[in-house]
């Protein structure tokens, strides 16, 4: 399977290659982006190669896709977006992302999910978005509800992070209420 290319008026989302591994380090490297990220925040260079490494083989296993965000006026890049746990044949799938600090609040993350979103419904024929988030992610989940995700509950013990098991919400959007949007 070729890698999808997406695009939206401000953003390009592409591959993420050898070639961003400085960037990819530098977002997974800075607390703010990791504090509700589910991982510890990145001290080695290596640790963004393996993770490049990881987005590559799970693509290609299709178990995974993860894009570049990319301004493509500056060819900037800022942010990661993508689908973890792919399942095509129960076509279902969940939602992530990250972004530089600098740029948070600028609607570049709502833009690339809506992208993201229209891609695996349109493209990849899936049922069902799901997305996970701490509760203290206020503007995380508030994004989430403001792309058609509907809180589903509480996910106690969910996600261990900083020596210790934490609650995560979780969210989803099917088809049918997306296509009803």
């Amino acid at each position: 399977m070729e890698f999808p290319i997406l695009q939206t008026d401000r953003l390009k989302l592409v591959e993420i290659t050898e070639d961003h591994i400085d960037h990819v380090f530098s977002i997974f490297s800075d607390r703010r982006v990791t504090k509700y990220y589910g991982m510890a925040h990145f001290t080695d260079i290596q640790q963004a190669m393996n993770l490049v490494d990881s987005f590559q083989k799970n693509f290609q296993e299709k178990r995974s896709i993860r894009w570049g965000i990319i301004f493509k006026n500056t060819e900037e890049f800022v942010g990661t977006i993508g689908l973890n746990n792919l399942q095509i044949a129960s076509r279902k799938a969940e939602i992530g992302y990250d972004l530089k600090p600098e740029y948070w609040r600028r609607g570049i993350i709502s833009e690339a999910a809506g992208a993201v979103i229209k891609y695996c419904f349109d493209k990849l024929d899936l049922y069902r978005i799901g997305a996970v988030t701490f509760p203290e992610n206020e503007p995380s989940f508030k994004l989430l509800l403001n792309l058609g995700f509907q809180k589903e509950g509480l996910l106690r013990g969910y996600i261990f992070q900083d020596n210790k098991s934490n609650d995560a919400y979780i969210f989803s959007v099917i088809k049918p209420d997306w296509i009803d949007q």
